[in-house]
C-alpha cells in the first residue's frame, strides 16, 4: 500500500478521495484495487439486510461496475493480517504523472522464513476490470523465491492479462509490462532477501 499511494492520481485526489471510494468506483486502471486484490482484501457492505464481506477478486464486476445491491453501501476495505513477513511492491506505467496506468502491477507475498506463505498478484490497465493473477500467486507459495520461480510467476501474470490495443499501447506491449513490473517487484524482494542474509 505504501508503493502505491504516491501513484495514486494526484494530490487533490490523494487528499480528499477514500481507498473504499476508489474501490466501489471499479475503475479498470485504478491502483487501489489492484493493491486490495494483492492483498486478498475484502469490501464490507451494509444493507438492510445487515452486513456482508466480499472478496476483492468478486467484488469488481466489470468496468466501473461493482456488485453491491441497490441497497447497500461500502462501509470499509478489510486487509487481513500477514501471515508472516510481509513484502511487496506496486509498478505502473503512466502516460504522465497522476494519469491512470497504462498498466499497474500490485505483488504482496507473505514469507515464513525462506518460504513464500501467501502471495498475491493484482492487474490494472490491462483488462476490463482488475484482475486477479491467480496462477502466477499461487506459484510463489510453497517454497523460496528464485530466478526460475520469479520467471514462472511473471510469465503467468502475463497471461492472466486482458489486454486492448488502444492509444496507450499495443497489446502485446501491455503484457510485456505486466511480465517486467512482476519480474521487477519479485526480484527486488529476492535481492533484499539476499542482501539480508
Amino acid at each position: 500500500m505504501a508503493a502505491a499511494a504516491p501513484l495514486v492520481a494526484d494530490p487533490i485526489v490523494r487528499v480528499r478521495g477514500t481507498l473504499v471510494g476508489s474501490l466501489c468506483h471499479a475503475d479498470p486502471q485504478g491502483d487501489w484495487a489492484a493493491v486490495v486484490t494483492a492483498l486478498g482484501g475484502s469490501v464490507v457492505a451494509q444493507g438492510v439486510s445487515g452486513r456482508r464481506t466480499i472478496a476483492m477478486r468478486e467484488f469488481v464486476s466489470g468496468p466501473f461496475q461493482n456488485v453491491l445491491a441497490y441497497d447497500e453501501i461500502a462501509v470499509e476495505a478489510v486487509i487481513p493480517a500477514p501471515q508472516g513477513v510481509p513484502a511487496g511492491g506496486y509498478l505502473k506505467l503512466e502516460r504522465r504523472v497522476g494519469d491512470f496506468a497504462t498498466v499497474g502491477v500490485a505483488v504482496a507475498v507473505d514469507r515464513v522464513g525462506d518460504a513464500v506463505a501467501r502471495a498475491g498478484i493484482g492487474l490494472t490497465g490491462v483488462g476490463p476490470s482488475t484482475i486477479s493473477a491467480d496462477a502466477a500467486g499461487e506459484v510463489l507459495v510453497g517454497g523460496p523465491l528464485s530466478p526460475e520461480v520469479i520467471a514462472e510467476a511473471a510469465e503467468l501474470a502475463a497471461g492472466a492479462a486482458q489486454p486492448h490495443t488502444d492509444h496507450r499501447g499495443s497489446a502485446t506491449y501491455k503484457r510485456h509490462l505486466v511480465r517486467t513490473f512482476t519480474s521487477l517487484i519479485l526480484t527486488r524482494l529476492l535481492d533484499s532477501e539476499e542482501v539480508a542474509a
